[in-house]
This record gives structure tokens, C-alpha cells and sequence, in this order.
């Protein structure tokens, strides 16, 4: 009887497995090892002329995924920041990087180096932000229709309801823009509706009237990244200035970032012309762990996530000099 006891027992246990507690949330662990898929596709947008390209990062395996697109800065492209589009994929987002006709790296590719910087210069312009704003509703439109068309790449994988939006220095501007920014001089907001949460790298005020009137009613979750050291030679942007968007913001599910010694290239893949710091590279391993627990929290609902986010989690990504706050 002893035996029999002693077998059903075992069978037991190797039916159900053994029992593990569940594990820690990291939001540097992937999700799944699999090679990411990155695919390029364009968006026409007839009613402009326009030819919008996109660079998608997914998992093989995707289905109902949560949509990040990311926003290039100035003279950049869909090719840039591949960092953040790979882990954001491996932790099961649809990352969908954009670039902007206009703004993107054609304003000086072809241009004589001694012309290239007043080419960058003419392009950071009122009309490429409203292009680029413009870019985005599109998109947004576009990934709705592809996630129907039964022989599309994106069919069934998108979640049209669950969109975040990012980007960096001219597309943070983008990204402020389109997801809770008032323009002063004209009362206008370009808000879209239909986006959830935004990261701002690199964020900034605008070049007239008060932070206070510009960001005061965002309403919708933001995390805003920057460095001691972020400033950039176009768009006349300074450490003080970009540190004044978070106090105008009311509190809610607000929170900022501040990199010690981080320049304005941290939130790229290299280094960028200019640089006068050796880049740390726990930088990178931050921003990773902090966007992607701000976006398991607030795209995927995932409670372990805000826990995380709110909690002693920002800490153990970061150096002692770095600052973290959230309201």
C-alpha cells in the first residue's frame, strides 16, 4: 500500500510539474529568444503625395500586440535607434519606426558638407512639425486598415487600441505634439485620440509662451527621458529648458528621467559628431528597463509592471547620480 501511495504521488508530480514560485518582474528579460522580424514597408499617403517609410520590429509569432511607433530626430530615419525597436519587440510590442519626408536624413545625405548644417538648420521648421504630426494620424489611420487586410504583413497582429507613441529630440517635438501639447500663440492641440501613453526623449518647450500653458492639460501618461549634458546645436534647446516640461505637468501618472553626464546621442545607437563625453553604458540597459516597464504598465495593463515602475524597481537600473521622479 506504502508503494502504491509512494507512485501516485510521483505520477503526480510529473504530471503537474514541479511547483515554482512565479518569477520577478525585469523588463530586460525577452520574452522570447526568437530572431525579431524587421520589416520595411510605405505608407502612401496619396492626399499629400506623400511616401511615408516604416521600419516594423516583431516577433515571428505576434498576434494582437500593442503598437509603438517611434519618431526619428532631425535628419535621422526609420533606421536609427534599432536598440529600442529590437527590445521593445522581444517584449512583444509591434515597434513601428517611421521616418519623415522632409526632416529625415535626405536633408543632408546629399548636400556639400560645408552646406549641410543650414540645410539641417532650414529643415527644423514649424512645416516639417506640422508634416510630421500629419505623418502620424496617417499612420495610425494605415495600421487600422492593414490589421484588416486579410494578406497584409500586419493582419491580426496589431492592437489598434493599445498605441504608444515615442521619439526623439524633433521627434519628441512630434511626439509632444500629438499626444497632449497645447500651442500657446494659437490654442491648438493636435492630440490623437487614439494614443495611449508617450515617451519623450529629449523633450522641450516651445519657442514662445509658458510651459505651464503647453503641458499643463496633457492628460495621458508620460515619461520624459534626458541627460545632465542633452543639449543639441539646432533648435536652440537647453538642459534648463528640457527639464522645465516635467514641473508643468499635472500630476498622474507622470514620471521623468534624468541620465547623469548622458548627451543628446544617448538615446541613439552611436555616438554622434560632437560629443564630448564617453558614453555610459548603462545608459542604454536603463532607458530599456524604464520604456518598457512604462509601456508593460500602461499598454498591457500589467500589474507586477506598475508595481515596478512605481516602486524601488527605477533604482536598480541606475547609477546613484541619476535622477528618477514620478507624480
Amino acid at each position: 500500500m506504502f508503494y502504491r501511495t509512494l507512485l501516485s504521488v510521483y505520477l503526480v508530480g510529473m504530471l503537474i510539474g514541479p511547483c515554482h514560485a512565479e518569477a520577478p518582474y525585469d523588463p530586460l528579460r525577452k520574452l522570447s529568444e526568437t530572431v525579431i522580424v524587421s520589416t520595411l514597408l510605405t505608407v502612401d499617403d496619396a492626399e499629400r503625395d506623400r511616401e511615408i517609410p516604416l521600419r516594423v520590429y516583431r516577433l515571428p509569432e505576434t498576434r494582437q500586440a500593442p503598437v509603438v511607433i517611434f519618431s526619428h530626430g532631425l535628419g535621422g530615419s526609420r533606421d536609427g535607434s534599432h536598440f529600442l525597436g529590437e527590445h521593445w519587440a522581444a517584449r512583444g510590442y509591434v515597434a513601428v519606426f517611421i521616418q519623415h519626408p522632409g526632416s529625415d536624413e535626405s536633408v543632408w545625405r546629399d548636400a556639400p558638407l560645408r552646406d549641410r548644417m543650414n540645410a539641417m538648420r532650414q529643415a527644423a521648421s514649424a512645416e516639417n512639425l506640422r508634416l510630421r504630426m500629419e505623418d502620424v494620424r496617417v499612420l495610425i489611420d494605415q495600421l487600422e486598415m492593414w490589421s484588416k487586410e486579410a494578406a497584409h504583413p500586419l493582419a491580426g497582429v496589431i492592437d489598434p487600441k493599445q498605441i504608444g507613441m515615442s521619439g526623439h529630440s524633433f521627434g519628441a517635438q512630434t511626439t509632444q505634439a500629438v499626444s497632449g501639447q497645447t500651442f500657446p500663440l494659437i490654442h491648438q492641440k493636435n492630440t490623437d485620440p487614439r494614443i495611449r501613453a508617450a515617451i519623450i526623449m529629449s523633450p522641450g518647450t516651445p519657442p514662445a509662451g509658458s510651459a505651464d500653458l503647453a503641458f499643463g492639460k496633457v492628460s495621458i501618461p508620460w515619461l520624459l527621458m534626458t541627460g545632465t549634458h542633452d543639449v543639441s546645436v539646432i533648435g536652440g534647446q537647453t538642459v534648463e529648458s528640457r527639464l522645465a516640461v516635467y514641473p508643468a505637468l499635472l500630476a498622474g501618472d507622470k514620471f521623468e528621467l534624468v541620465l547623469d553626464g548622458a548627451e543628446h546621442s544617448v538615446f541613439t545607437d552611436r555616438a554622434l559628431r560632437g560629443d564630448q563625453r564617453t558614453r555610459n553604458p548603462q545608459h542604454h540597459s536603463a532607458i530599456l528597463a524604464l520604456s518598457t516597464a512604462f509601456w508593460d504598465t500602461y499598454l498591457k495593463q500589467d500589474t507586477a509592471a506598475k508595481v515596478w515602475l512605481t516602486g524601488p524597481g527605477p533604482k536598480s537600473v541606475l547609477t546613484p547620480a541619476d535622477r528618477w521622479k514620478a507624480k
